[in-house]
């Protein structure tokens, strides 16, 4: 069973049994009761109590962050929202000697701890590139050179990868020295997950981009990825590779983008 259920403060109003999706729950005399089901934790049924009867056994020792709000009062308005993502651009060009910091990285997962995922899954992972850089980039090229004569940029990594000097900036990072990979078991759990952990970092004044040559290690060859990540569940993949840090140039307008093309049928 997954559920505390306070028979005292129960209502009985049923509102619990008409949002879950696993019928977990059915009225007896005067509350409700957890049946015998495949309840997944989703949290419905305690998030839409209105008396605050229910509790997730599982979340127990996270009851600090159960928050009582006003449905009606939304923190932010649409136009703020769309202002937000009109100012948001991607950079590549980062302050040298200003690393993240511990308190930085903690905001930005935060936005990620609430992140939905299919079935409840909650198996997002990530991890933080930033010690190992050199030996992780070297990893990648490994993997992703077999596609250096479809792709110049592969090509021109592996040419950096052994005379540096020769470069103003990685062909990879430009100016990053600090990555967010994210790994997770289906696709949009993760791509969901690290658009979250982009969008927090900019309300912190962070900046940064996703990079399609280091994500495509995982197509390429999973198994080999892997071996990197020995501390990961195999049955995960790397979905996105985010290269973030303090920007050091600050844009100062919008830019116009193609029309989103909508269909209904």
């Amino acid at each position: 069973m997954h559920l505390i259920i306070d028979e005292e403060t129960c209502s009985a109003c049923g509102k619990c049994i008409t949002v879950c999706i696993r019928d977990a729950l059915k009225m007896e005399g005067d509350h409700v009761i957890e049946v015998e089901s495949n309840c997944f934790d989703c949290g419905q049924c305690m998030a839409v109590c209105k008396t605050g009867s229910i509790r997730l056994k599982i979340y127990q020792d996270q009851e600090d962050r159960i928050q009582e709000y006003n449905p009606r009062n939304l923190p932010i308005t649409y136009d703020d929202y769309i202002q937000f993502l009109k100012q948001r651009r991607s950079c590549r060009w980062f302050l040298k000697r200003k690393e993240i910091s511990s308190e930085e990285y903690n905001k930005i997962f935060e936005a990620a701890y609430y992140s939905p995922t299919a079935q409840n899954m909650q198996d997002v992972e990530f991890v933080v590139i930033k010690e190992n850089l050199n030996e992780f980039l070297n990893h990648i090229y490994s993997i992703i050179k077999v596609e250096e004569d479809k792709y110049f940029r592969i090509a021109e990594f592996g040419d950096y990868l052994k005379h540096p000097e020769n470069y103003k900036n990685n062909p990879f990072l430009w100016e990053g020295k600090e990555l967010i990979l994210t790994f997770a078991k289906d696709p949009m759990d993760a791509i969901i997950a690290s658009t979250r952990v982009e969008l927090a970092g900019y309300t912190l004044g962070l900046g940064g981009f996703y990079s399609l040559f280091i994500s495509k290690a995982d197509r390429i060859n999973h198994d080999k990825l892997m071996e990197f990540f020995p501390e990961i569940d195999s049955d995960k993949h790397m979905y996105s590779a985010y290269i973030i840090g303090h920007p050091r140039i600050s844009f100062k307008r919008t830019i116009p983008h193609k029309k989103i093309k909508v269909s209904f049928k």
